[in-house]
């Protein structure tokens, strides 16, 4: 029986601009990514988005929007990622390197996709333009979408 495995993942937005974070370390290392991970049993899916982002960022954020949800789903494992991915244009803080990972900003019309999970180039339009969505990827190994779905959530 398959499970889902609850995650977050955040993404700063500043005027024209997204802060992404090149993973060092463990699954997706190489990639440049949103700031998140897993959510602990004794945390909401918020509590755990607010702290990822800071543990790898260094930013603390009051108020996060919910963006969207997407569930991964990699042939030959047990378990289906369920990420609950949030925007957030208020933070405190300056970005700061982690052991984790490498804050950068980039302009929207630059963010580096080929650098990225093959399905941020799908639904990152979504989040850049403020609609809300639901997807679900299917993985043959980590680089290759055998199948997906994506559409923009009901408000």
């Amino acid at each position: 029986m398959t499970k889902n495995k609850l995650y977050t993942s955040v993404f700063i937005l500043n005027e024209a601009n997204v802060l992404l974070g090149m993973k060092k370390r463990g699954f997706g290392v190489g990639r440049w990514n949103g700031f998140g991970g897993k959510v602990d049993a004794d945390e909401t899916i918020l509590e755990a988005a607010k702290r990822e982002l800071l543990e790898e960022s260094g930013l603390t954020v009051n108020e996060l929007q919910e963006a969207g949800i997407l569930k991964f789903e990699y042939l030959g494992e047990s378990e289906i990622l369920e990420v609950h991915v949030f925007t957030a244009c208020k933070f405190e803080g300056t970005p700061t390197e982690s052991e984790e990972m490498r804050p950068k900003w980039f302009p929207i019309p630059e963010v580096p996709y080929n650098d990225m999970w093959p399905d941020d180039r799908l639904w990152f339009p979504l989040m850049f333009r403020g609609q809300k969505f639901s997807g679900y990827f299917k993985f043959n190994g980590h680089l290759e979408i055998q199948d997906y779905t994506l559409e923009p959530a009901c408000t």
